[in-house]
């Protein structure tokens, strides 16, 4: 088979899993405002696709960069596909909204009204809610020779309006940008009876252009490209640099506008010349344009139509050590532990874990990794607290974690402040490890207790992502990690660890030794990967060749997939399914059926994917667990994603994928994981 025909495009293979989220909207046995969220999270996605890979290959074509994929197709051939996908898809998702989600909402008693569905008494209501809250807040920018066409920010909501002189018969453009801090969605009396802010706007847009006859008015939005252009091999100061980055970036060129049918050509026009963009930058609407203002009517406070909440116990271990008036840290050295959010409380684990190492007194020091962590992180003021009362605190802290630059700034400066080490980890690389390493003064030895996680220290994101974290004092693991904290925080070569797998120099050699090594047992071997993305050409080539061997090889990607599945002569023996649902599958799970040494099976978590930026670009880590108990619980979970009866997407030869999903809350794996979990803590 020719070397094109063995990989899926990396962008199609988005849009594919994008097209699962809006298959989810579909699911009657989701409840109806869940529905409407996933609708907001599938418009979110698109917005971050444009903003950061749209915008990547427009500057490839600029560059006049015409290297072609693994797949084949160079920037210009993936920008005209990416172009018909997504009409496509916002057709696909207006006509949802509107002949779906917007008849069910009425029926269940969350109307969205528009303006003229209104009755008179209540546009009186509401052009009285316009005089006092939203007039004078808005500022009308007319283009006239003494008024340049004005800036247009990034994904900001806008209307476009013309307005006519009916004296003179002079036209203008206008644009008006519609205010974020305000509810897109209006409610109209005291009942789930709503009507679109812009739409209040446009009915009193005489109070703003008075005198005037408007001729036209319509909502549009822009996206412009939000990466940070950044080389920090030549940043004297990261920091600054990623705050000026961040600035830029509101600059950023504009890669996409979107408009509804109808839009008067010369109007746009305008605006693309303005803008600088071409045609096939336009994307056209029939619904709600930026449907991510969905997520204020699915947090409605209407029970019977939203998910019934899924308590998050503490791990059993942890409630005995409480009644038993222990610290995490004896629980630790009984045994290793192992919890999974959010089936199990971050707070009570990996929060407590922080927690009781900032105020108990036997503790040294402090080290961990910071990708994306929550405004408000509880674990960040523990840090701050400790390093107030004297102990050693260190944090890598990644500033340059996309979309989350500003967060992590602002603790950077607030953990220095308060006597915290910060570092931005090594020169051109990205670190995404899940490691906390605490030193504490044991009555026996010092001793290192680490945790290991597949998600980030984020409460917030904490109960709705599904991971992984480990907790050991195991000391070849606590030297492993020391290791990577002095390689990230100091000036060495980076060592050969003991027990980790750390990329990007050990991570990609030590799966593929691993898959070799499967093949070698033909059809008695066994690999199963649990992952966010699979894009890797050499992981794929190095599956396909296992798969030729006979190995049985099942995959389970949330997202992203090249790899394709159940093609004859191969990976006929390679099975893909993503699992999509209340909780976003994050941790990542490797099994191979033989490990290393003795031939059993071996088990690892951690943070990396199989995708070149993790394998090349980023510090990841992954770790092995060895103990029965937490091997078996893995085993349990990968069970229960790979049932036949539990409802999923598989990829197909074709490269399509296809739904599989029972009319049966049981049929839904993440459900009958937690019912496990309940089950097992009981026990």
């Amino acid at each position: 088979m020719d070397l094109e025909s063995r990989f899926i495009n990396r962008e199609l293979s988005w849009l594919d899993f994008n097209d699962r989220v809006l298959e989810l909207t579909n699911d009657k046995n989701i409840p109806l405002l869940e529905r409407c969220r996933f609708l907001a999270i599938c418009s979110s996605n698109l917005d971050e696709f444009y903003q950061i890979r749209v915008a990547a290959l427009k500057d490839q074509v600029a560059g006049d960069i015409s290297a072609k994929t693994p797949d084949g197709r160079t920037p210009l051939e993936q920008l005209r596909e990416i172009k018909i996908r997504t009409q496509d898809f916002v057709r696909r998702q207006d006509q949802i909204w509107a002949k779906d989600l917007l008849p069910q909402l009425k029926a269940a008693g969350v109307h969205i009204a528009s303006w003229s569905q209104l009755s008179a008494r209540e546009k009186v209501k509401m052009s009285s809610e316009f005089d006092q809250r939203i007039f004078p807040v808005l500022t009308p920018l007319a283009v006239d020779p003494a008024h340049p066409f004005p800036y247009i920010s990034n994904l900001a909501l806008n209307l476009a309006v013309i307005a006519r002189d009916p004296n003179s018969g002079e036209q203008r453009f206008a644009r008006l940008k519609i205010p974020k801090n305000l509810p897109r969605f209006m409610r109209v009396g005291t009942a789930n009876r709503f009507v679109l802010l812009e739409e209040v706007i446009s009915a009193n847009l005489s109070r703003l252009f008075q005198g005037m006859t408007i001729e036209q008015c319509f909502v549009f939005r822009v996206t412009r490209n939000a990466d940070l252009s950044l080389d920090d091999e030549d940043a004297e100061d990261l920091l600054a640099a990623v705050e000026m980055e961040l600035r830029r970036r509101r600059f950023g060129r504009a890669v996409r506008i979107e408009v509804p049918y109808g839009t008067d050509q010369d109007v746009l026009d305008l605006m693309r010349q303005e803008l600088e963009l071409e045609p096939d930058d336009v994307t056209f609407h029939r619904g709600i344009i930026e449907m991510n203002a969905l997520n204020q009517l699915a947090s409605l406070d209407v029970s019977a139509l939203r998910y019934q909440a899924w308590p998050s116990l503490t791990a059993g271990r942890l409630v005995a050590a409480e009644f038993n008036s222990q610290s995490i840290f004896q629980v630790i050295r009984e045994r290793q532990l192992l919890v999974h959010h959010p089936h199990e409380s971050f707070t009570s684990s990996v929060e407590a874990f922080v927690e009781q190492a900032a105020n108990d007194p036997k503790v040294h020091s402090i080290k961990m990794t910071l990708y994306r962590t929550s405004g408000d992180s509880s674990i960040a003021k523990h840090l701050v607290r400790a390093a107030e009362s004297g102990k050693q605190i260190a944090v890598v802290l990644e500033i340059k974690a996309r979309f989350d630059e500003a967060r992590n700034i602002a603790w950077a400066k607030e953990l220095e402040y308060a006597g915290v080490h910060v570092t931005y980890g090594i020169v051109g690389l990205k670190t995404h490890s899940k490691c906390i390493l605490v030193v504490r003064e044991d009555n026996d030895q010092m001793r290192r207790y680490v945790h290991i996680g597949t998600g980030n220290y984020n409460s917030s994101t904490a109960r709705v992502y599904e991971d992984i974290g480990f907790f050991t004092c195991e000391e070849s693991i606590g030297a492993d990690v020391t290791e990577l904290f002095n390689y990230l925080t100091g000036y060495a070569k980076e060592p050969d660890y003991l027990r980790l797998f750390v990329a990007p120099h050990q991570l990609r050699p030590r799966i593929l030794e691993l898959i070799h090594r499967e093949a070698t047992f033909k059809e008695a071997g066994r690999i199963t990967l649990k992952l966010n993305s699979v894009s890797d050409p050499a992981i794929i080539d190095a599956l396909y060749l296992a798969s030729c061997a006979g190995v049985k090889i099942d995959l389970i990607v949330r997202g992203i997939c090249c790899l394709r599945a159940g093609v004859p002569g191969m990976s006929e023996n390679i099975t893909v399914r993503s699992i999509l649902g209340r909780y976003l599958e994050h941790s990542r799970i490797y099994r191979f059926d033989h490990g290393f040494d003795d031939d059993s099976p071996l088990h690892l978590i951690g943070s990396a994917d199989l995708m070149g930026r993790n394998l090349d670009g980023r510090i990841e880590v992954l770790v092995p667990l060895t103990h029965p108990k937490h091997r078996a619980w893995l085993d349990k979970v990968l069970g229960f994603l790979l049932e036949d009866k539990s409802k999923h997407f598989e990829l197909g030869s074709d490269n399509k994928w296809t739904k599989h999903a029972t009319q049966e809350d049981a049929g839904d794996a993440q459900h009958r994981l937690h019912e496990w979990v309940l089950a097992t803590q009981v026990r």
